[in-house]
């Protein structure tokens, strides 16, 4: 880590805000831990007129890519003015350490937030390390502020208690030789995720910048939904309440304490009409070009938030959406891993102590990987690769072209499709009756990419490969389900929680069906067309079903599949996929990318 400057020192003082014996706090504890000079920020300079433009910088979902992500998880489209589009090779710590500096210079009043899934799901570089690597580079960033978002919760509440106050893992201890982990420098807010015994917020609901006299006040939540898609063991103890309802009652608290201006962070987001991360969702009119969550979510904020920075979806906007007074109020994401940030520059009025909305301008900006990279995160990489090199580079697999998981141009996915078929193998070693593997989409969290990432060879697959598409340590699971359940969880793709954004899971080889998007909810699945290696889905007979252990407990809104009989627990998943990849290929036969026509889908 870098050496502690005073203003890092109260800013560490003021970030060891858990309690030490359960992991918990109340908030009378939080905010006696700030001491009076620990909301003070690290960029800054003069300014005495009646308005001054603040800079915020802001970003999300970075999952601890440190390297710029490969194949399309590492691009950016963008609009151009002949009416086409191109993609843009963007990410990668080195590039926005750059971007964010260069981004600082000339601006004294300026701060940099984030909106959650800073870690979690991350390549191996960090998530062998428990993401002390993403954390620690997050600490050279100057990072400012950040809300936790749901992969924040992947391995418990103690261990996010260990990432904001240091120390070395309970279990594998220290990794680097008379070094400590220092932990963020950095609060992280979750205003709306309180301990479920004593109903107090387990770390700072909010924060407050504060420079020359200019106030702004950030609250921090994650979805309420985040119990539906961490496991079980990562949310134990903790209860997820509404997004709305806890910023209106953060945003009153901070009223009263004077501070007018207030930045929502909040790990939730929308899908914009164009996926160009230069976009103009305000077309015709505000907010016209966005749907999905944050829509109603940002209806419904007080207008005592002046911006809500947001994330989840890993898209790109910059949008006005109206708050409940009908103002229009600025609503951002920044893609995901990186690969941009927003710059908003946020006017505030020195007499009123508010943000002059009519004066707020915001754009997001690509993190190009053509200018120069920071000296001090490539150190940060080189120091961290050197300790993952050992287990990062042996290959466990070949491949005879791009395999796209994340970068798939359909819900189906090639790399979706390969991880069933290597969870069915697995599955059929534990018992010969297993009959079909299905994958949840959000945990194929990259591409199998072709070209070679370092000196193993083009189609060579390497651990750490494996480890980006498989991150989570999930085990393979068998159950025994009704052919009733299993069409239920079919159903469940496309309805109830998943309806407003359909959760397709991968199948395995075998299991087929048609998925006809022109109607709506549960009868999106032609039931009559759902079929197992040719034969009609019986709803009475009973199948052994494989999945990982997220889907075994009924994770991401597939309650059926967690009414599972007779369980079976296997190996951990990313064990299950590189020994199908090791056994199913080799240097002269290398693994097809799959073709991806198990479901039919009408549009």
């Amino acid at each position: 880590m870098t050496p502690q400057t005073p203003h890092r020192t109260r800013r560490r003082a003021a970030s060891r805000i858990l309690a030490a014996a359960a992991g918990f706090a109340t908030v009378g504890a939080l905010v006696a831990a700030l001491p009076a000079n620990a909301t003070q920020d690290r960029h800054h300079g003069g300014g005495d007129g009646r308005t001054v433009d603040v800079q915020l910088l802001s970003f999300n979902d970075f999952h601890g890519n440190l390297e710029p992500p490969a194949g399309s998880s590492g691009q950016v489209t963008e609009n151009l003015p002949d009416g086409t589009t191109r993609k843009i090779d963007a990410g990668g710590v080195e590039y926005l350490a750059t971007s964010l500096r260069t981004a600082r210079k000339s601006h004294p009043y300026s701060v940099t937030a984030a909106a959650g899934d800073l870690i979690g799901a991350s390549p191996l570089l960090s998530g062998l390390f428990h993401d002390e690597p993403t954390v620690e580079a997050m600490n050279k960033l100057d990072l400012d502020v950040t809300s936790v978002g749901n992969h924040e919760f992947d391995e418990g509440a103690t261990e996010l208690a260990r990432m904001q106050n240091g120390g070395c893992h309970p279990k594998d201890g220290c990794f680097e030789d008379g070094k400590k982990f220092e932990g963020a420098d950095y609060p992280y807010l979750a205003a709306n995720v309180t301990n479920e015994k004593t109903g107090k917020p387990i770390l700072a609901p909010y924060w407050v910048w504060k420079h020359n006299g200019v106030k702004i006040g950030f609250i921090g939540v994650t979805l309420e939904g985040t119990p539906d898609i961490v496991s079980a063991d990562g949310v134990k103890g903790l209860k997820f309440h509404d997004e709305i309802e806890t910023v209106n009652k953060y945003a009153e608290i901070l009223d009263k304490q004077g501070v007018k201006s207030i930045v929502t962070l909040i790990h939730e987001g929308g899908v914009p009409a164009s996926g160009s991360y230069n976009y103009d969702c305000d077309s015709p009119s505000g907010g016209a070009g966005i749907s999905g969550p944050i829509v109603d979510i940002a209806k419904g904020i007080s207008p005592k938030v002046d911006a809500l920075v947001t994330g989840h979806t890993h898209n790109a906007y910059v949008c006005t959406v109206p708050d409940p007074s009908g103002k229009p109020r600025l609503v951002t994401s920044a893609s995901s891993y990186g690969k941009l940030y927003t710059d908003t520059t946020l006017t505030y009025d020195r007499r009123t102590k508010d943000i002059v909305r009519t004066s707020v301008k915001s754009a997001n900006h690509v993190v190009s990987r053509t200018q120069p990279k920071a000296a001090d995160m490539t150190a940060l990489i080189g120091r961290w690769n050197k300790l993952a090199a050992p287990v990062a580079s042996r290959p466990v697999g070949y491949i005879s072209a791009d395999i796209p998981g994340r970068g798939a141009a359909s819900p189906e996915e090639p790399l979706g499709d390969l991880i069933a078929d290597a969870q069915l193998a697995h599955a059929k070693t534990l018992d010969p009756k297993a009959s079909l593997a299905l994958m949840n989409p959000g945990g194929v969290r990259s591409d199998l990419v072709y070209k070679a990432s370092g000196s193993e060879g083009d189609g060579v697959v390497t651990y750490g490969e494996g480890f980006t598409v498989q991150p989570f340590s999930n085990t393979v699971n068998l159950a025994d389900l009704t052919g009733a359940q299993v069409i239920t969880a079919l159903q469940q793709q496309v309805s109830g929680s998943n309806e407003a954004s359909p959760k397709i899971l991968q199948p395995s080889a075998g299991l087929t069906y048609t998925l006809d998007m022109t109607k709506t909810g549960a009868a999106r699945v032609v039931v009559d067309s759902i079929k197992l290696n040719g034969a009609a889905i019986d709803p009475a007979a009973t199948y052994r079903v494989a999945m990982n252990s997220f889907l075994a407990g009924g994770g991401d809104g597939f309650a059926a599949l967690g009414q599972g009989k007779n369980p079976l627990v296997g190996s951990d998943d990313l064990k299950a996929f590189n020994d199908y990849l090791t056994a199913n290929s080799s240097a002269t036969s290398p693994i097809a990318p799959p073709k991806a026509d198990r479901i039919t889908i009408v549009k």
